[in-house]
């Protein structure tokens, strides 16, 4: 029988070891420990609630370069994201696809020639394989032209790409699971402390879910990856520190149904400097944002307000032939960027770059500030280029970065890398997909071409008919898919499900998301 002493180190032990713990699950924690664990490295990444479920499903849900970041010369971080848009787009080519952006041109605003030395410069920064490059356009003979008032009578196009911002975070989670990392949501870094001297220097770290269930982590390094919070868990890792501080700034959106019928997106200008976006979201809307506002209020709780959906619908009907008032929006959403606190007076200037801050006062410790959807990817790279020499002292031991040339999960259309071939040829893949699977609604098979790519032979593994499917949950959401996105996915509630592993939220009643909330807890899911 065990001594009273050996249970209560066994009570306290940790249950897990790691190389490296990651401390939030949005885009930049996802995107590190997909690129630690692809490096070999053991990895824990905590979330305290789902996966994207603040800053990273709350973007515009763009890949591109920032077209106005060029005003404020910072050319570094354009170029950076601009060469990131085909990198990313070859990888994941069923969550992101180009995209063309039509920017009117107003009395008033900048010279057309500034506008076209601008666009020049802009597709000359990086390599483009997929992207067309930008050029003028007649807005009294190209179809973007017809919603707009006619007094626009001339404007430009350039390209960039569209992403789905939450899953894109999901699929990253996915492949550091597939890579051997233990992801864990719903699951809070309650406390965090330094332990051993020079040689054997760790962080035992506690971790709680939801339920209360506790878990000890002993991890070599920590990295900070906690967005709005960033700031605030630096603190309470290292008390008396010295960090960089967060500037917030806030950004909503509004959803009202489609403006307009065609495939491009339109970039608006307003006086004062901003932009907004109005871009075809969900096949039936239009998704217009965002708004630059510095924020000081509850960063787990973000919400629009009148002002700025004022602002938002006023900013449009200016170029839109139809009027945009606030009974026409059917959805919004606002989330609040963590940005690297500097100089710049006006929320719009501030740095849409990262930073990272490392403590090595015993094991190490990361944290990462700022950053942008787009530029993810090489941030988690630079994040593993400063953390693999310390936790791999030997050079020759070292794996070298990976993600520039790997398909993320549902992404190897045509063959296990990434290729053009993939984003141009999608439509053919979805085509294929609606002969193979010819027993469900091909509008069916076409969106779940879009949420899963190649893991959609996953989803319908044995199924050869609709029965197979299970009970049909609301209109398209079948258990199937449900058991899916819980088994794989990490998919907790109906938030979970209808706003960030699908935009289902939008198509379905209100009272959908009580009755599937109900049904999940009918139906737990079995080990």
């Amino acid at each position: 029988m065990a001594s009273i002493q050996q249970e209560i180190d066994a009570a306290v032990a940790p249950a897990m070891e790691c190389d490296l713990l990651v401390v939030g699950g949005g885009i930049n924690g996802a995107g590190i420990a997909r690129d630690a664990a692809g490096r070999g490295l053991s990895v824990v990444l905590c979330e305290k609630d789902d996966l994207a479920a603040h800053t990273s499903s709350a973007s515009t849900k763009l890949i591109h370069g920032g077209l106005r970041y060029l005003e404020y010369y910072e050319f570094g971080l354009v170029r950076k994201a601009l060469i990131e848009r085909e990198v990313l787009l070859r990888s994941a080519p069923h969550i992101m696809w180009p995209l063309r952006f039509v920017m009117p041109h107003a009395q008033g605003q900048r010279p057309a020639w500034l506008i076209r030395a601008g666009l020049f410069l802009y597709d000359l920064l990086a390599k483009r394989e997929i992207l067309p490059a930008s050029h003028g356009i007649d807005l009294e003979r190209h179809a973007a032209g017809k919603p707009l008032k006619p007094e626009f009578k001339r404007g430009f196009v350039y390209s960039d790409g569209w992403v789905d911002d939450a899953r894109l975070v999901v699929l990253n989670a996915i492949d550091a699971a597939d890579k051997g990392a233990h992801v864990l949501t719903q699951t809070r870094c309650t406390a965090l402390v330094r332990q051993g001297g020079r040689e054997d220097a760790s962080w035992l770290a506690t971790l709680q879910h939801a339920s209360g269930r506790q878990t000890l982590v002993r991890a070599r390094s920590v990295v900070n990856a906690a967005g709005p919070w960033t700031a605030e868990f630096l603190q309470q890792a290292a008390p008396g520190g010295q960090g960089r501080h967060l500037r917030l700034i806030k950004g909503s959106h509004i959803v009202v149904k489609r403006l307009f019928a065609h495939d491009h997106a339109y970039i608006f200008q307003h006086p004062d400097g901003r932009i907004v976006f109005a871009i075809p979201y969900e096949h039936d809307f239009t998704l217009i944002g965002t708004t630059d506002l510095d924020y000081h209020g509850e960063r787990g709780k973000v919400e629009i307000d009148d002002e700025e959906m004022r602002y938002l619908c006023e900013l449009s009907s200016y170029y839109f032939s139809k009027p945009v008032v606030p009974a026409d929006v059917v959805w919004a959403y606002a989330g609040v960027r963590p940005l690297v606190e500097d100089a710049a007076a006006d929320a719009k200037a501030v740095t849409r770059d990262y930073r990272f801050e490392l403590d090595q006062e015993g094991a190490p410790l990361l944290s990462v500030f700022g950053g942008k959807i787009t530029t993810f990817r090489k941030l988690a790279e630079e994040a593993l280029d400063v953390l693999e020499p310390l936790l791999v002292p030997e050079p020759g031991k070292r794996r070298r970065a990976w993600t520039a040339n790997a398909c993320l999960p549902g992404g190897d259309l045509f063959g296990s890398t990434p290729q053009n071939r993939s984003v141009r040829e999608f439509g053919q893949f979805v085509q294929g997909l609606q002969r193979e699977y010819a027993w469900l609604p091909a509008a069916l098979v076409a969106r779940y071409a879009r949420a899963y790519g190649t893991r959609i032979h996953v989803l319908l593994d044995g199924r050869t008919d609709v029965a197979a499917m299970g009970e049909e949950i609301a209109a398209g959401l079948y258990a199937a898919e449900v058991a899916y996105v819980r088994r794989h996915e990490w998919a907790v509630s109906a938030a979970d499900i209808l706003w960030r592993r699908s935009k289902l939220g939008l198509h379905l009643p209100r009272e959908t998301a009580a009755r599937l909330d109900t049904w999940l807890l009918q139906h737990p899911l079995l080990p």
